[in-house]
């Protein structure tokens, strides 16, 4: 990968030192700022290499080697303040109506030959009347257990 050469103004590492000094901010942007502040490799600054910076601040080489590139492409207050995690799809698969169906499976009798539902067979009941298209024994006890309050006397 191409190395970003950091060169910051004064002013610029007047704020960032004072960011650190500080302390005020969130984590991640304090340590963007030592990131800066370690490589550049202006008239006041250290210039010191990816592996240094890794060693001296204990973070990761793509973080130092994100935090260049965004001040080189992008501007100094994008590479100081971190960008926002992304928006992670929601982990729970079961809910509202496939919730309900559940529901009414884990109270309806069993299937013929066998004594009570387990985890497992709800789970590929779900899957076979195509409520989802995957589901695991997990995410059945996960959502038993949160409905056992509401649907048991």
């Amino acid at each position: 990968m191409a190395k970003f050469k950091v060169t910051l103004t004064q002013d610029e590492r007047d704020e960032l030192q004072s960011m650190v000094k500080k302390g005020k901010a969130a984590a991640r942007k304090i340590n963007h700022a030592r990131i800066l502040l370690l490589a550049d490799e202006g008239e006041f600054g250290p210039g010191k290499t990816d592996v240094r910076i890794v060693d001296a601040l204990g973070t990761s080489a793509r973080t130092v080697e994100r935090v260049r590139q965004r001040l080189v492409e992008e501007g100094f207050s994008e590479a100081v303040n971190p960008k926002p995690q992304p928006k992670r799809p929601s982990k729970v698969k079961i809910q509202g109506k496939v919730e309900e169906r559940l529901v009414e499976l884990a109270c309806s009798d069993p299937p013929k030959g066998r004594a009570r539902w387990t985890l497992q067979l709800l789970a590929d009941q779900l899957v076979i009347l195509s409520c989802v298209e995957s589901l695991s024994h997990e995410s059945v006890r996960q959502a038993l257990k949160k409905k056992r309050s509401t649907w048991l006397p």
